[in-house]
Formats: structure tokens, C-alpha cells, sequence
């Protein structure tokens, strides 16, 4: 039994009143107990938000340093991220994919060192608009679950969750349909159990991208859809309470 997932991930928005506000309400409206919730507020403002969510909703990071402490002046590790409360952590955004360079190999040893300070690792893929015209969608997608998965042992998969950004849907108010979101949610579920077998029973697959109140539901309904990884409407507590009431019941 897969439970639902929502995850709203705040990017680099809001000031300390702002987030503080936000947390607030986004505990005061999204208390289904048949949905697994998260935030993912900017790193500086992780120590705020923690205190502020209680047991009702997780505390995630955006990003994570590869490398465990030492000279990596900028960077996280997750050990930190550990210490202020956080339970999961983004890696491999298509925007920290495109602007930081990252390869799928690095995304994956992003994705060990997260599982080795006890973190769920929520490992981003997703194509281009260019890439899906070009019918390259599934292909791409694999290439990066091949480089993630490079980088981890069979045990270590079942332990993450996978969430399918299209590029092209994020942020753009297009989104995927449901069943193309659909289709690419049993594509990514077969690659998975070729990798360990029973893994794409257990392992967690969110869309993201453009999700809003009006058309999660129709994606949430989707079999191998579990939830969603969502941007710019969890910036607005009614919205995402909306769309976290929406993913209730999704789960397999």
C-alpha cells in the first residue's frame, strides 16, 4: 500500500514573516491523516519553519551537498539538514539540473548521501518540451534513473522517492494531462522494477508540474500516480490544502 505524498516545494520565495505565516496555515488546513505531507522551504529558512509544523507535516530541504563536511564552502550537508529537523530532501530539480549543471551520476551521490543521514531522497526527472516532441520522453527519463541508480545499491532504491517534473509544465501554467502523466508514472514503475525487483510496488512516484486545485484530483487518480511534488500553489495554503485533500485516497 503506497500512502499518498504531497510535498510543496517554496523555491527561493518569502521572508522570514512570510514562511512563518505560510507554515501556519498550510498546519492549520492540511490535516488528513491518509496523505503524507511536506514543505521544502529555503535552506535559511529551515530552523524557522521547523518548529512551527509539529507532527503533522514534514520538513524538507531543497538541496543536498554530495559530500559529508569539509571544504565545500556554500554547500549542506545532510547531517546539517538532519539537525534542523528535516526528514526528506529534492535532488536532481530540473532547475538545479539546468542552472547548476548537475548530472544524473552527481544527483544520485546527492541521493546516498542523503539516505546515509537517514533523509528520504526525492530524486527529480522530467523532459524538455523539445525532448517529449521529439517522442524522447521515456528515453530521457531513463537515462537519468540510470545515472541516479548507478550510484545506489538495491536496498538503497526502495528507500526514495521518485517525482516526474515534464520541464516544460513547471511553472508555465501547462501541465501534463492526466494520462500522459499517467503513462509516464508506469513507464518510470517498470524501469524501477527492472532495476530490483519489487521495487516499483513499493517506491513513491509524484507529478509535478503546474498542479493546481483543478486538475490534481484528475491526475491524483491516476493508478500509479501517488501523489505530487508542487510549486507555485503551495505558496497559497487554501490551494495546496486543496490539493492535498485531492491526493487523499490516491495512494494504491
Amino acid at each position: 500500500m503506497r500512502k499518498a505524498l504531497v510535498i510543496g516545494n517554496w523555491k527561493q520565495n518569502g521572508s522570514i514573516a512570510s514562511v512563518k505565516a505560510l507554515a501556519d496555515s498550510v498546519v492549520s488546513s492540511c490535516l488528513d491523516e491518509s496523505v503524507d505531507v511536506a514543505v521544502c522551504p529555503a535552506a535559511l529558512h529551515l530552523p524557522v519553519v521547523a518548529p512551527l509544523l509539529g507532527d503533522a507535516i514534514a520538513l524538507g530541504a531543497q538541496d543536498v551537498s554530495e559530500y559529508s563536511g569539509g571544504a565545500y564552502t556554500g554547500q549542506i550537508s545532510a547531517a546539517m539538514l538532519v539537525e534542523t529537523g528535516c526528514q526528506y530532501v529534492l535532488v536532481g530539480h530540473s532547475e538545479r539540473r539546468a542552472l547548476c549543471a548537475e548530472s544524473s551520476v552527481a544527483v544520485g551521490v546527492k541521493a546516498k548521501s542523503a539516505l546515509g543521514s537517514g533523509l528520504t531522497p526525492v530524486v527529480c526527472v522530467g523532459e524538455t518540451l523539445d525532448e517529449r516532441k521529439a517522442n524522447q520522453t521515456e528515453a530521457v527519463i531513463f537515462e537519468q534513473l540510470d545515472g541516479f541508480f548507478s550510484a545506489l545499491g538495491s536496498d538503497e532504491l526502495t528507500q526514495c522517492v521518485i517525482a516526474y517534473e515534464p520541464v516544460w509544465a513547471i511553472g508555465s501554467g501547462l501541465s501534463a494531462s492526466a494520462e500522459q502523466a499517467g503513462e509516464v508514472h508506469a513507464a518510470i514503475r517498470t524501469k524501477l522494477e527492472s532495476y530490483a525487483a519489487g521495487s516499483g510496488a513499493v517506491i513513491r512516484i509524484l507529478y509535478g508540474g503546474s498542479v493546481k486545485p483543478g486538475n490534481a484530483a484528475e491526475i491524483f487518480a491516476q493508478p500509479d500516480v501517488d501523489g505530487g511534488l508542487i510549486g507555485g500553489a503551495a505558496l497559497d495554503a487554501a490551494d495546496f490544502s486543496a490539493i492535498v485533500s485531492a491526493a487523499s485516497g490516491s495512494g494504491e
